[in-house]
C-alpha cells in the first residue's frame, strides 16, 4: 500500500496492556515515562505535569488506592515501584491519552514523528498485588449493586415484593436515570432476563429482597404472560403488553424489527431463562411444568424433523413462526429490510440454534442431572417418569444444537461462523443488516458454550462423550484464538461488534459493518469465554491474559459508577455512546441478563480456575431455598458445566444448622433433602478440591495477608459422613 504522510495529526487512543519499562523522567515530562506493550505494539507513555493515577473503582464507587507491598525478585530483594511509588514492570494498565503524529514536508522520506502522551493511568492492581476484578467479592459486590439499582428504579423503598408490584410497576423502558420513558411497554422477554438476575443474586448472597422480588416476578410473568394450548400440552408466552390509555393489549407476535410479526423462537427461549434460574433455586413445581410445556411447544411448532431412514431426525429449530398458522413457512414471515429482504421462512440462525445453552438448557440439565426426586410408587413414580422424559428433551437439545454448531457454523473461507441459513443449512448471506457480516460476540458466546458442553460430556464418561467432548473443545478454541486476533482491539482490548466475513483483498486483516463500536453483551461472552477454556487448559497463559484484559476493559469503561449501572454501547476508546436508545439502563435489548450472567459466573470461574495464595480463597456460597410443595429429594448444587473434579461440597447447612453429607455426595456436589428440609434455606459452600488446587497453585505462593481468625471463625470443611452413617 501507498505509505500516506499525515501532518499535525492527532486523535484520543486509550491503550491497554503491560508495563514493559520504566524510563527516567524527561524534559517537558517531569512525572516519568513508561513503555506500555499491548497486543498491537509498544507505546512509550509520556507523563505531563497535568497527567494523574486513578485507581480502578466498581459500581460502588469506593476509591481503592491504597499502598502497593513491594515486590520480591529472585535474588530476595525487594523490588521497588516506580512512578510515583505505583507502577512495577509487568503490571496491567490503561492508559488514556492523545497520540500526536506528524508527518514533516512533503517528499520527506524522514519516518513519521510520534508522540503519546498519557493523561489519565488506570491502575488495575491492589495493595496485595492482585487485580482488582480478580479477588474473590469484586463480581459479587457489582451484581448486587446493579440489583439493588433495578429494584429501586422500579419499586422505590419496597423491601417486599408481591404479584401486584410487578403488574403496576414493572416496565421495560427506562431511561439512563432509571426512571420510565413514555413507552411503558411490559415485554416479556426482558421480565424473564431481570427474574434471572434477580434469582442469581440471591445465588450469590442469599439475600432475601432479592428472593422475593423473583418470586414476585415469577408470579406476574405467569399470570399476565403465560398462554396454555386448548389441549394443556404447550405452553407459549406472549410477546408483550401495551399499556394504553382505555386497554392494555397482549401480543403474541413481536414488534421488533427483525422480528416484526411473527413470533420468534428467541423471546420463547429468553421466556425460560428466569424460570430456568428460579427453578434452580427453588425447584417450584409450577414452574417446571411451564418449562416442560415451552419446550414442548419448541420441539413441536420451531423444531424441524425431516424424515430419514423412514424416522423422523431432529434437524434444529426454525426462527420464526406465523401467529395465526403457527407455521415457519407462511409469506407473512417475508418482508423488506433496509439492505436486502428479511426473510424468516423456513430460517434457520445463531439465535434459534445456539441460544437455548446459555438462556436455560444448562440450567435446566445442571438441575435435573441426576433426577433430585425419589423412585417411589404412585405419584412420585409418574413424577419421575415425567422429568426423565423432561431432561431426555434437555439432553437431545443439548446435543443436537451443539453438533449442529460445530457442523454447519464454522466456514473455512472466514474464521467468524456463518449465522444465518435455510431449512437445508444452505448458507443465507442477503439477509437484511447480516447480509455476509458476522458478529463478533456471538463467536465468542460459541467458544464458551461448546467448553461447557465439552465438560457436560466429558464428566459423562465413556469414548463416544469423550469424543464430543473433545470436538467441542478444539472448535471452541479454535473460535477463541481466532477472535483474540481479529475480534478483539490489539491496542485498547474490548469486542468488537460486527465485521464482514470477507474483507476487500487490500492487505488489511479486518473491515468493520458499520462502526467500530464495542457492546456490553459481547464484552460479557469475550470474559466468560477466555475465563472457562483457561480451565479446560490452565497451561494456555494467552487465555487468562485475554480474560484479564477483556475483564479491565469492562470494569474500566462499561460501568456508569454515577447510575450505577452498565452502558450498552462504548467507542474503541471506551468512552460511552448513549444518544437514543443507547442511554436507556433498560429497553427491548437490555435488562438485568448479560450483566447479571457475567456477574454470576466470572465469580464462579475465577473462585475455581484461578491461581490463589490460599486455598481458602477456593471456597465460595451458594443459596437455594427447595419450595415446600416441590418435591424435592436432592438438589444438584454444581453452578455450572466446570471441567469434572474441580469443585466439592465443602460444608452445608440447613436453616442455620450444619448438615453431614456422604463423601459421595462431597464429590458428586448433590445435598440429600429431608421432608422436613422443603421450605427452609439451604446454603451450600464449594471449595475447589485439593488436587485442581494444587494444579492451579501459584507457583511461589508468598503468605497470605489474612487478619487473625477469631476462635470459633475458623474456615474449616465439615467431615463427611461415613458410608454406613449415610445409609442410616
Amino acid at each position: 500500500m501507498e505509505r500516506v504522510k499525515r501532518k499535525h495529526f492527532s486523535q484520543s487512543l486509550t491503550i491497554l496492556g503491560r508495563v514493559k519499562e520504566i524510563l527516567p523522567a524527561h524534559e517537558g515530562f517531569p512525572k516519568g515515562r513508561f513503555v506500555v506493550e499491548t497486543r498491537g505494539g509498544d507505546f512509550t507513555v509520556h507523563c505531563q505535569q497535568a497527567s494523574w493515577m486513578a485507581s480502578l473503582r466498581n459500581l460502588d464507587d469506593l476509591d481503592r488506592t491504597r499502598e502497593r507491598r513491594s515486590k520480591q525478585d529472585a535474588d530476595g530483594n525487594f523490588e521497588q515501584p516506580n512512578l510515583n511509588n505505583a507502577l512495577f514492570v509487568g503490571d496491567m494498565v490503561a492508559v488514556q491519552g492523545t497520540l500526536h503524529t506528524h508527518g514533516g514536508n512533503e517528499g520527506d522520506d524522514e519516518p513519521d514523528k510520534e508522540r503519546y502522551d498519557g493523561l489519565v493511568i488506570h491502575l488495575l492492581h491492589s495493595s496485595r498485588d492482585h487485580l482488582h476484578f480478580e479477588h474473590t467479592r469484586w463480581w459479587i459486590d457489582q451484581l448486587v449493586v446493579m440489583a439493588n439499582k433495578w429494584l429501586d428504579d422500579l419499586f422505590g423503598d419496597k423491601r417486599t415484593y408481591q404479584l401486584d408490584d410487578f403488574a403496576a410497576l414493572y416496565r421495560t423502558n427506562l431511561n439512563i436515570l432509571g426512571l420510565p420513558t413514555d413507552d411503558d411497554t411490559q415485554e416479556m422477554a426482558t421480565l424473564s432476563r431481570l427474574i434471572y438476575g434477580l434469582a442469581s443474586a440471591f445465588l450469590v448472597t442469599g439475600d432475601e429482597r432479592y428472593f422475593q422480588a423473583a418470586k414476585a416476578g415469577v408470579q406476574f410473568q405467569q399470570q399476565a404472560f403465560r398462554s396454555y394450548s386448548a389441549d394443556g400440552r404447550f405452553c407459549l408466552w406472549y410477546s408483550a403488553i401495551k399499556r394504553q390509555r382505555y386497554l392494555n393489549r397482549r401480543m403474541l407476535d413481536a414488534e421488533a424489527g427483525d422480528d416484526a410479526g411473527g413470533i420468534p423462537l428467541y423471546e420463547q427461549i429468553y421466556a425460560l431463562a428466569g424460570l430456568a434460574m428460579y427453578f434452580r433455586i427453588t425447584g417450584d413445581w409450577e414452574v417446571l411444568q411451564d418449562i416442560r410445556r415451552t419446550i414442548c411447544a419448541m420441539l413441536t411448532l420451531w423444531g424441524h424433523w425431516p424424515e430419514a431412514d423412514g424416522k423422523p431426525r431432529f434437524d434444529g429449530f426454525f426462527s420464526h413462526i406465523d401467529p395465526v398458522t403457527f407455521t415457519p413457512r407462511d409469506n407473512s414471515l417475508n418482508r423488506g429490510g433496509m439492505l436486502g429482504p428479511r426473510d424468516n421462512r423456513e430460517a434457520k440462525n445463531w439465535n434459534s440454534i445456539g441460544d437455548h445453552i446459555p438462556a436455560y438448557l444448562m440450567n435446566m440439565v445442571l438441575a435435573l442431572d441426576p433426577l433430585p426426586y425419589e423412585d417411589g410408587k404412585g405419584d412420585a413414580a409418574e413424577r419421575r417418569r415425567d422429568l426423565e422424559e423432561l431432561l431426555g428433551h434437555c439432553v437431545l437439545i443439548l446435543g443436537d444444537t451443539a453438533r449442529l454448531i460445530r457442523e454447519h457454523f464454522p466456514r473455512t473461507h472466514s474464521p467468524l461462523v456463518q449465522e444465518r441459513f435455510d431449512k437445508d443449512w444452505k448458507p443465507v448471506e442477503n439477509w437484511d443488516w447480516q447480509q455476509n457480516r458476522g458478529v463478533v460476540g456471538h463467536n465468542l458466546k460459541i467458544a464458551w458454550n461448546l467448553t461447557r458442553v465439552g465438560n457436560w460430556y466429558q464428566a459423562r464418561g465413556g469414548a463416544d462423550n469423550e469424543q464430543i467432548a473433545a470436538d467441542c473443545y478444539a472448535r471452541a478454541k479454535t473460535l477463541a484464538e481466532d477472535m483474540g486476533v481479529l475480534g478483539i482491539d490489539q491496542i485498547r482490548s474490548g469486542v468488537f461488534d460486527a465485521l464482514e466475513r470477507v474483507p476487500p483483498d487490500d492487505g488489511l486483516p479486518i473491515q468493520f459493518g458499520w462502526w467500530s463500536t464495542k457492546d456490553f453483551w459481547q464484552q460479557e461472552q469475550g470474559i466468560l469465554a477466555y475465563l472457562i477454556l483457561l480451565g479446560h487448559d490452565p497451561e494456555n497463559t494467552d487465555f487468562r491474559k485475554q480474560a484479564q484484559e477483556l475483564s479491565a476493559f469492562w470494569n474500566l469503561f462499561f460501568l456508569d459508577r454515577e447510575r450505577a449501572g452498565v452502558f450498552f454501547r462504548v467507542n474503541d476508546n471506551g468512552q460511552p455512546l448513549i444518544e437514543g436508545k443507547y442511554g436507556n439502563i433498560g429497553d427491548h435489548s437490555k435488562s438485568g441478563y448479560h450483566a447479571f450472567e457475567l456477574g454470576l459466573l466470572a465469580h464462579v470461574y475465577q473462585m475455581a480456575y484461578l491461581p490463589r495464595e490460599d486455598r481458602q480463597h477456593t471456597v465460595f456460597a451458594l443459596h437455594f431455598r427447595p419450595d415446600a410443595d416441590s418435591g424435592l429429594a436432592a438438589l444438584n448444587v454444581a453452578p455450572d458445566a466446570l471441567a469434572p473434579g474441580v469443585l466439592r461440597i465443602r460444608d452445608v447447612s440447613i436453616n442455620g444448622v450444619n448438615r453431614r453429607i456422604s463423601k459421595t455426595d462431597h464429590e458428586t456436589l448433590r445435598v440429600p433433602l429431608r421432608p422436613g428440609d422443603l421450605g427452609k434455606k439451604v446454603v451450600v459452600r464449594l471449595e475447589v478440591t485439593e488436587e485442581a488446587f494444587r494444579q492451579m497453585a501459584l507457583d511461589e505462593p508468598s503468605k497470605p495477608h489474612l487478619p487473625g481468625e477469631a476462635p470459633g471463625c475458623r474456615n474449616e470443611p465439615s467431615a463427611p459422613l461415613e458410608a454406613d452413617e449415610a445409609r442410616t
